[in-house]
């Protein structure tokens, strides 16, 4: 029927059910290990992205990361908090750490929703090389409050 497509449909193109997973532990706030340091203005981010450490939900930093961190020279870090209504979408300013300053080079914007117990994010391209988005592990919070853990993102419906 067509409630039942239409239902399908709004599904499929949930953000909190199509989302494409981002699971690389370079990404953590804590990793200062500058042997190859990591790009993401030639990545072409195309919809919406979780962010993973490992098994477990992790969510961009609300606050300056130091320069030299998160597998690149200048992190990247929203400026303001997370949304915390679920299902609110809110856009964020994104900075980085370069130069002694926490938005040296220019600042961009995403999109962040609130999904039942994680975070989903439309990512941009980042102004330059070397910047990269950075994620905090769980013991920072990583997510809302019912955080769970579950790689499944694709309704086997769609």
């Amino acid at each position: 029927t067509l409630r039942t497509v239409r239902f399908f449909l709004v599904q499929c193109l949930d953000p909190c059910a199509t989302y494409t997973v981002v699971n690389d532990a370079w990404r953590s706030t804590e990793n200062t290990d500058q042997t190859i340091l990591h790009c993401d203005r030639n990545i072409v981010w195309s919809g919406w992205y979780r962010f993973y450490m490992g098994q477990t939900s992790a969510r961009m930093p609300e606050k300056c990361v130091a320069e030299r961190r998160c597998g690149t020279s200048a992190p990247l870090w929203i400026t303001e908090p997370h949304p915390v209504q679920l299902n609110e979408i809110v856009t964020r300013n994104v900075c980085n750490a370069w130069s002694g300053s926490c938005c040296h080079f220019p600042s961009h914007t995403i999109q962040i929703k609130v999904c039942s117990g994680y975070y989903v994010y439309k990512l941009q391209k980042a102004s330059d090389c070397d910047l990269a988005y950075c994620t905090g592990s769980a013991a920072s919070g990583a997510g809302p409050p019912g955080s769970e853990t579950a790689f499944s993102h694709l309704p086997s419906d769609c």
